[in-house]
């Protein structure tokens, strides 16, 4: 009677252990083309299409890339437990009046525009919040090197607007953007970890004279340049410039944010911030880690629907990391006192420009 039992225990677990096995099943879509785990996410795949053709030309990483990555943050980060907001809920589509005219916010409008003419002119019917996440995580595929984000559906319409000072300005100290993203429910590794978006991303308003200046020098490829730039010496802080939040690079083109600049040698964050200069598989998988969270603020996940396959697959990364021309290792501030900066060969010949992001 012993040895049946127990025959029939390991034969149950056996079955249970190719169930968990199997592959989740898919369904076809009804373009005859694409399959989905959900049938839900079938409606996604032309939203996709288009946005890639149509939205941003074709595939490049560029001016539309960076805003609609920026967009996902600026909705996504109004939100506190004490304060309210909606997190990532499309608050700033359907409230553009209102968030759009927060300082921190400055400049958004031109892609909240740009977004919601084209969610009407093909008829999407997806919530502002999920279009949103979508068109930032199928614009960052288009990003050399970026890790493939995730995306799920389903967030409901939202109910009001963002309350203002949740969104992190470029001259606020570190204490007080970690106590923010705290607030939002965001350690500080998680902090240093988004900001691995400013690889891809440029300036418009920081200084409204030189329109689509770089925070590094790769803006259209996502890699550590931005950890390795931000750390080179440059000007004292208020900047050259003297523009609030900007600290002029000494890369000619590129510019560099009061606060990037002083959380890269924080004591709190610099450790972090050098881990990824020569770890690009770690850059990847917590930036990843972190979108997912940002995208999720606000919402109750259980109540979404996992659509992440139909985000495209981004191409590997080329470059490896290195100090620009004409730099050396005395020219990085070192400012890990746990951990020695890793050894970067400079590209060879004469220091160059950066040039700007050109306008959409």
């Amino acid at each position: 009677m012993f040895s049946k039992r127990l025959s029939s225990i390991v034969l149950a677990l056996g079955a249970l252990r190719i169930a968990n096995a199997a592959p989740p099943r898919r369904v076809a879509c009804a373009d005859g083309v694409h399959f989905a785990s959900n049938a839900a996410c079938c409606a996604l795949f032309p939203i996709v299409d288009v946005l890639e053709s149509d939205f941003f030309d074709g595939g490049e990483c560029g001016e539309e890339v960076h805003e609609s990555l920026r967009l996902t943050f600026h909705d996504a980060i109004g939100f506190s437990p004490s304060q309210g907001g909606g997190g990532a809920d499309g608050s700033i589509i359907v409230f553009e009046d209102i968030e759009t005219a927060f300082h921190a916010n400055g400049g958004i409008d031109e892609i909240v525009d740009a977004q919601k003419a084209f969610i009407a002119k093909h008829n999407i019917t997806i919530s502002p919040g999920d279009f949103i996440q979508l068109a930032g995580a199928v614009g960052v595929s288009n990003c050399p090197g970026a890790p493939r984000l995730d995306f799920f559906l389903g967030r409901p319409q939202p109910k009001a607007a963002s309350p203002d000072l949740l969104v992190p300005e470029p001259f606020d100290s570190v204490t007080k953007i970690l106590a923010r993203f705290r607030d939002a429910g965001f350690n500080t590794n998680e902090v240093v970890a988004l900001l691995a978006s400013h690889s891809i991303a440029a300036a418009d308003l920081v200084d409204p004279t030189i329109p689509g200046t770089p925070f590094d020098s790769t803006p259209g490829v996502f890699d550590s340049q931005f950890f390795i730039e931000t750390l080179l010496k440059g000007t004292s802080f208020p900047g050259t410039a003297g523009n609030e939040g900007e600290v002029m690079s000494p890369l000619r083109g590129e510019m560099r944010l009061q606060s990037d600049a002083e959380l890269a040698r924080d004591p709190r964050t610099a450790c972090e911030w050098q881990s990824f200069v020569n770890n690009h598989a770690k850059m990847q998988s917590e930036f990843k880690a972190a979108m997912l969270k940002l995208s999720l603020v606000g919402q109750n996940q259980r109540q979404l629907i996992d659509c992440s396959e139909v985000i495209p697959v981004p191409r590997p990364v080329t470059n490896s990391p290195h100090l620009p021309a004409s730099k050396t290792p005395r020219d990085v501030e070192r400012s890990c006192a746990f951990s020695p900066f890793p050894a970067l060969t400079a590209d060879p010949g004469p220091a160059t420009s950066v040039a700007p992001v050109p306008p959409s």
